[in-house]
């Protein structure tokens, strides 16, 4: 059974969703206030975070970030706010999702068990099969180690959020291969490409920030245009 800290300080909302999770195998705990949140995932040691925006004492984006600097897991949006620069920025504070609150609950259960496969399938014991199979990428001066997900650039590390690297892994086991926004966000998240979720080309845009490619035409992960993204084997040497 997964454990999950639920932060929602609508007592009628956070019920009725810990009760549906309860019946596939989540223990819930709600927590109804934002600044008593990151007390209680120390002590409770979660599985995934699951967060409202709207909160007393902390609100949700900054209770995000602030976990994210001390804790690796999943941190999901829960919300009703649907707004493009609300989801942008909770993939900008380390988010690993943002779902809107009429998501339909099997959708919801789908996606939440994404991420904690996901999670799992990196933080599970070195000497688990799920890390075997894959060894670190080196390119030049970068290197991947998908183990400890540790990214060093000519001998410097690079800070990544979950996110970040998952989306930099997704890319390099790629390389050479034009990757759409679909395929991406599919393969990381999910879910489909609606014409209109730029998360993809924000976290892009920070991936080649951190990984010091160039802003104005960038190198080492390029933009093929009206077709996606790519991730350049050779570009790594200088």
């Amino acid at each position: 059974m997964n454990k999950i800290v639920y932060v929602e300080d609508e007592p009628e909302v956070g019920q009725l969703i810990a009760a549906y999770l309860a019946k596939h195998d989540m223990d819930v705990i709600v927590e109804p206030r934002g600044d008593r949140a990151e007390e209680l995932v120390a002590s409770e040691k979660p599985d995934l975070v699951l967060l409202d925006i709207m909160l007393p004492g902390k609100d949700g984006m900054t209770l995000c970030r602030d976990l994210r600097a001390r804790w690796q897991g999943p941190i999901v949006l829960l919300t009703s706010l649907d707004s493009d620069m609300n989801h942008i920025l909770s993939l900008e504070m380390g988010a690993n999702d943002y779902i809107l609150k009429t998501t339909p609950p099997a959708v919801l259960l789908a996606r939440l068990r994404l991420h904690l496969r996901q999670h799992v399938a990196v933080s599970s014991d070195a000497s688990a099969p799920l890390l075997t199979p894959h060894k670190a990428l080196r390119f030049g001066t970068l290197s991947i180690d998908p183990v400890n997900r540790q990214v060093l650039l000519s001998g410097d590390q690079v800070a990544l959020s979950t996110a970040d690297f998952d989306l930099l892994w997704e890319l390099a086991t790629h390389a050479g291969q034009i990757m759409d926004r679909d395929a991406l966000l599919k393969n990381l998240r999910g879910v489909s490409y609606d014409g209109m979720d730029r998360s993809v080309d924000v976290a892009i845009s920070r991936l080649r920030k951190k990984l010091l490619d160039n802003a104005t035409e960038p190198f080492r992960i390029k933009t093929v245009r009206n077709k996606g993204y790519l991730f350049a084997p050779h570009a790594w040497d200088i």
